[in-house]
């Protein structure tokens, strides 16, 4: 792949960084930038990414004003990506690594696809549950109940996932950047979502990121459910009216089935809190996300993100 740029967002997450950076030393063939957006981190980061650089790391390090969530992370790091002529964005957080041969691995799909996502393996090394299936009337996403990699080793999707995501910079600059309102969650998926209504979007049977921090997991046999936190439960529901938004955009808004996908979230989100975490105390940031969610919905003035300067229809050239 040529000009392959990571685009690594972090947060006060210093150790985690410092290990994903040394995977990146680790590789037989290394993205010709690593972009790391720190989002005002408080720790040692910026030590790690000096420390990183000194090593022969070709990183760009910036650090943001304010944190500006995952999702802002990642608007500006796809920003400067393109800014610098990347060709190809492999778009990742901060508490993954990658594994060896993993650029080799994705790049054999390439000539047929420009947006897809590698396996994952969990912190115990097991195959990480990943829910790949947006289902536009509900504005949820499911797990598809059979082996996807049974005939074939690539299954079509409609969903990206920034735990490795790789995109194309054409697809990048025809959907925009990704949205920052999101602050965090949905923000991946929507991503990959837009890219599927311009190109192909394959969840490909490479293993090429494992995921570093353990979860607590409860394992419901079709879904499985990881712990979470009160700021991610608030912004699972608020980020709805978001989604609904997009939905609207692209004509594939449905109120009767959003609103039941909006509950069966609530439910989820519910069950979580009991069978992960044992309580019900984090059901007041699902209330107050879902009252924030109704005011964007309201929202008269909400535009999608806009295609990116060189993509036809933007208003400015592509040569």
């Amino acid at each position: 792949m040529e000009n392959l740029y990571a685009v690594v967002v972090t947060y006060n997450r210093a150790d985690f960084l410092r290990n994903l950076l040394d995977s990146f030393g680790r590789l037989d063939t290394a993205p010709t930038r690593i972009l790391v957006l720190d989002n005002a981190s408080s720790d040692h980061t910026p030590d790690v990414v000096a420390q990183a650089t000194a090593a022969g790391l070709p990183i760009q390090y910036e650090r943001l004003d304010r944190n500006v969530g995952g999702a802002g992370g990642f608007s500006r790091g796809v920003e400067l990506a393109l800014e610098s002529g990347a060709e190809w964005l492999w778009l990742m957080d901060d508490d993954v690594e990658v594994l060896p041969g993993a650029v080799e691995a994705l790049e054999k799909f390439t000539p047929e696809y420009s947006c897809m996502i590698g396996r994952r393996y969990d912190a115990n090394g097991k195959p990480f549950f990943w829910q790949h299936h947006f289902v536009e009337a509900l504005g949820i996403f499911l797990p598809v109940s059979r082996d996807v990699f049974r005939h074939s080793d690539v299954f079509r999707t409609n969903v990206g996932n920034f735990e490795g995501m790789l995109i194309n910079a054409s697809v990048a600059r025809s959907i925009g950047l990704p949205d920052p309102r999101f602050f965090i969650t949905w923000d991946d998926l929507i991503y990959g979502w837009l890219a599927a209504q311009e190109t192909p979007v394959v969840y490909v049977n490479a293993f090429v990121i494992k995921k570093v921090r353990a979860q607590r997991q409860v394992d419901l046999g079709l879904r499985h459910l990881n712990d979470s936190s009160d700021l991610s439960r608030r912004y699972v529901m608020r980020n709805r009216g978001h989604v609904a938004h997009y939905l609207r955009a692209h004509g594939k808004f449905n109120p009767a089935g959003f609103a039941a996908g909006t509950a069966l979230t609530f439910l989820k989100e519910l069950v979580r809190l009991v069978l992960v975490e044992r309580t019900l105390k984090g059901a007041a940031a699902l209330w107050r996300g879902w009252r924030e969610s109704r005011t964007i919905l309201a929202d008269v003035g909400w535009k999608p993100m806009p295609p990116l300067p060189g993509y036809p229809g933007s208003g400015t050239r592509s040569d």
